[in-house]
Formats: structure tokens, sequence, C-alpha cells
């Protein structure tokens, strides 16, 4: 086997790891443990591809890997968190949440074999779905006084699923020399939503509102996409 192959790989396996312990750890109510693990599952994911590239040693067994490691990370790992979060106030009714690791794997399937997402992406990217929901689900479970709130998460994650697959554009860093503007004008949006929650954190001596900032800078994502869409259907 060529050494230079086993890189990637290996890189891939740790997101893979990760997404396992932040498996566990949401079944054991360590949400915040839990999201740090996605989050670093996210930096392997990231670095992989790379390394890959750099090397000059893809192969079909990584894309493979890749996508099975992406939808425990970034897929069952969130729907999971979201489940253990919401039962004690929906009880087994929070296993809705569990459809968003499905509906992960079908973006990822289709993302696999879709030719135009080389430089953006056709819906949600899982990464990002998984970011959101970690930011989530490590608020304090005192911030859903009312069971009708646990409903409207349950309600957005379908909402999320229907994101993961829908035929919506979303820009990708790996287009920024064509959408130079639109993303300059996204990390400045994230800077102050990021800047806003950690004050707030501060304020309250709660950590979990400063994670909060990853869920806050996907919504910002999300509607900036959504309505670049709606104006180029307008034109």
């Amino acid at each position: 086997m060529n050494a230079k192959r086993i890189i990637p790989d290996a890189i891939t396996s740790c997101n893979l790891l990760c997404g396992s312990i932040a498996v566990f750890l949401a079944t054991q109510g360590a949400f915040i443990w839990a999201f740090v693990f996605i989050l670093a599952g996210a930096f392997f994911d990231f670095f992989d591809g790379l390394s890959a590239r750099l090397l000059k040693a893809p192969s079909p067994i990584g894309v493979q890997l890749d996508s099975l490691a992406d939808d425990i990370t970034f897929g069952l790992a969130p729907a999971m968190m979201l489940f253990c979060y919401l039962r004690p106030i929906l009880g087994w009714w929070a296993g809705l949440a569990l459809l968003m690791a499905a509906f992960s794997a079908l973006r990822l399937a289709k993302f696999n074999v879709d030719e135009r997402q080389h430089d953006s992406f056709i819906g949600l990217a899982t990464p990002a779905n998984a970011i959101f929901w970690g930011g989530i689900c490590c608020l304090p479970i005192s911030v859903l006084a009312y069971d009708w709130m646990g409903w409207c998460l349950i309600g957005i994650s379908l909402l999320s699923c229907w994101l993961l697959n829908a035929e919506i554009p979303f820009f990708s860093f790996k287009g920024f020399k064509r959408e130079k503007t639109i993303i300059i004008c996204f990390i400045v949006g994230c800077a102050i939503l990021i800047v806003f929650c950690v004050a707030k954190a501060i304020m309250v001596k709660h950590i979990e509102f400063a994670l909060f900032s990853g869920s806050a800078c996907i919504i910002w994502y999300v509607a900036l996409n959504i309505l670049l869409a709606c104006t180029q259907k307008k034109k």
C-alpha cells in the first residue's frame, strides 16, 4: 500500500473516532464535551481532504471512508445530542430528532455523485448542521421553560433535514475568488455574532452562550444563502 494514502485515511479515521466519542458523551448528558469532539471532528475533516490533495494521494476508499466518518460525526452525533437533550421533556417523541442522521447520510451520498458541488454546495453541508445543533444542545435545559419549546426544536430539526437535501445553493470558502464579497460579508456578520454571544456569556457567567455563537453563525449563513437564492431567482 502507498504510504502516502495512509495519512489522509488516518486523519479521516480520527474524525470518525471523534464522532463516536461525541455520540457516547451525548448519551451521558455531557453535551459541551460532545460538541467539543464534533468540532475536533470538523478539524480532522478539513485536513483529511487537504492532506490528500497536498500528497496527491486521493483514493476511492478515502472518499467512502470520509462519508462514513462524516455521517457519524455530523449526522448521528448531533442527532443523538438533540435526542438526549429533549428526551426529559418530550419522552420518546424526542426520537424524531434521529431522523437527522438518516437525512445527513442521504445528503452525503448525494454529494459524492453530484458534479455541481466542487467549490460550492447544493443543500446545507452536514458540518454546518452539526455545529448549529451542537451549540443549541449546549444551552442550559432551563432555557426550554415549556414543552412547546421542545416541539419547536423538533420542528426545526425536520426543517434542517429538508435543508440538508434542498436544491438551494450554499457558498463555500473553496469558491472565495468567485464569491469574495459575499464571503467577506458573512465573516463580518459572524464576528459581530461571536462578540455578542461571548459578551452575553461573560455577563451571565455561562460558557454555553459563547458556544451558541456557532449556532448563531449558521443561522446567519442559512439566511444569507436563502436571500441570495431568492435574489437570483428574481433576476
